[in-house]
C-alpha cells in the first residue's frame, strides 16, 4: 500500500531545541513537517527578514541528516494590506524566504493572503483585494522564478483569496510553474456553504489538482453560525475525496495535520490513518 506521507506544523509541538523536536517527530512517526522559524525557535528568527542562511542550514541539516524534511518552509505575513509599508515588508520577508529554501533542503515557501486591514473586513471579499493580493504574488514568484523555488499560496476564509474559485483564477493569470497551491478544505468552509463541503472539496480538488503542492488536513465544526476548528478527527469534515486525492492521484504528496495539539495527536493520527487505509 501506498504510504501516507503524514506530517505536522512543528509549532503545534511543543520543542525548544532542535534534538527535541526531532525526537518528538520520530516518536509520533512523521516524516516531515510545516516550519515557521519565527514561531518554533523564535530566538533564532529576531524578525522574518532576519533569518540567515546559517540558521537555515543549522536547522535544515540537522533534520536532513535524522531523516526528516521540511515541506513547507511558512512565512505567512500580510501581502494584501493597505498599508503600503506593510505590505512592501511582508513582500520582502517572504522573498527572502524564498532565497533560505535551498539552505532548509525545502522547495516550497508559504503563506495566506492576509487582510486589507488589521484583523477580519469585508472588504476583503472585493475585487480590489484580490488583485492586491495578485500584484504581491507576482512579485513573489518572479523571485522564485530566479531562485528555481516555489511559491506555495493557501486560500483561507476571510481572506482576499477564500475560494478555490478565486485560486484557479489566480493560477491560471500568474501562469507561472513556480506558483503552486497549499490545498486546506477546512479554510474552504463557510457559515454559507457548509453543507454543501463534500461537493465542495470534490469541485476544488478537480479544479486546482495539477497546481496543488501540499496540503493541510484540518477538521471543523459549526458553533453559533462560525467555522471551529478542532482537532482531526473530532468534527465534520469528509476526508474522503482529500484522501483519494493524496493516495491514489498523487501519491506520496506531503499531507499535513495542522490546530493538532499533542495531547490529540496520537487519536487524530489514527483517525487518518485508518481513513487512508480504507479508501
Amino acid at each position: 500500500m501506498i504510504p501516507l506521507n503524514l506530517g505536522m506544523r512543528a509549532h503545534d509541538l511543543t520543542a525548544h531545541t532542535k534534538e527535541e523536536l526531532v525526537e518528538k517527530l520520530h516518536h509520533y512517526d512523521l516524516g516531515h513537517i510545516q516550519l515557521a522559524v519565527k514561531k518554533s525557535f523564535p530566538e533564532l528568527a529576531p524578525s522574518l527578514s532576519t533569518v540567515t542562511h546559517g540558521t537555515a542550514a543549522y536547522l535544515g541539516d540537522y533534520l536532513q541528516n535524522n531523516g526528516l524534511h521540511i515541506s513547507v518552509l511558512g512565512c505567512y505575513v500580510n501581502i494584501s494590506s493597505l498599508d503600503e509599508k506593510i505590505r512592501q515588508e511582508a513582500v520582502n520577508s517572504f522573498i527572502h524566504h524564498l532565497t533560505l529554501a535551498k539552505d532548509f533542503h525545502c522547495t516550497l515557501v508559504g503563506t495566506e493572503t492576509g487582510s486589507l486591514k488589521t484583523g477580519y473586513t469585508t472588504d476583503n471579499f472585493t475585487e480590489e483585494a484580490y488583485i492586491r493580493a495578485r500584484a504581491s504574488i507576482l512579485k513573489m514568484v518572479e523571485a522564485a522564478e530566479k531562485l528555481g523555488v516555489l511559491v506555495g499560496i493557501e486560500a483561507g476564509l476571510n481572506h482576499p483569496l477564500y475560494t478555490f474559485e478565486l485560486a484557479k483564477r489566480l493560477v491560471d493569470e500568474v501562469a507561472s510553474p513556480n506558483l503552486k497551491i497549499i490545498f486546506d478544505a477546512a479554510n474552504l468552509v463557510r457559515p454559507d456553504n457548509f453543507k454543501d463541503q463534500v461537493k465542495n472539496t470534490y469541485n476544488a480538488i478537480n479544479a486546482l489538482q495539477d497546481h496543488i503542492a501540499a496540503v493541510h488536513l484540518k477538521d471543523y465544526v459549526m458553533e453559533d453560525n462560525h467555522v471551529k476548528i478542532v482537532p482531526v478527527g473530532t468534527g465534520k469534515m469528509d476526508y474522503t475525496d482529500i484522501l483519494k486525492f493524496i493516495k491514489y492521484d498523487r501519491p506520496l504528496m506531503f499531507a499535513s495535520l495542522e490546530a493538532v495539539r499533542e495531547d490529540h495527536l496520537i487519536q487524530s493520527q489514527k483517525f487518518i490513518k485508518e481513513k487512508y487505509a480504507e479508501i
